[in-house]
């Protein structure tokens, strides 16, 4: 297995992980129903914010959270739907590279994760 080490090993990681998702029983729905995402938009701008999370390049412009209050508004976004989400993430990350740098992809998501569904969960309480 390879390094996580360049914005085409980003790239790689992120079609690999979205692949699974819009397949996924569990949190494809948020995707292809709700958000009915862009993909030709979507996937640059995850190239773009894992670059700059996982090498500093700060290449991402936007705000992770606040894109997903209007999903969570209309279907809440649980916490085992995060679960999953990290769980597909973390599969995908270990099928395909080794040091570092996919251990730092993997404690970053699930610092994401973590964050993400206690925002969540906080909005629909409010």
């Amino acid at each position: 297995m390879k390094k996580l080490e360049s914005r085409e090993d980003i790239e790689h990681l992120v079609n690999s992980f979205y692949a699974k998702v819009v397949k996924d029983e569990a949190i494809g729905f948020f995707f292809n129903d709700i958000a009915k995402v862009n993909w030709d938009s979507h996937l640059p701008k995850m190239y773009s914010f894992w670059e700059s999370i996982l090498f500093g390049q700060m290449s991402y412009k936007g705000n992770p959270m606040g894109v997903h209050f209007p999903v969570n508004e209309i279907q809440a976004m649980e916490q085992h739907h995060f679960d999953r989400w990290l769980n597909l993430w973390k599969t995908t990350v270990e099928e395909n590279f080794v040091g570092e740098n996919a251990d730092l992809a993997i404690y970053k998501s699930e610092n994401i994760a973590k964050l993400m569904a206690f925002k969540m969960d906080l909005a629909r309480r409010l």
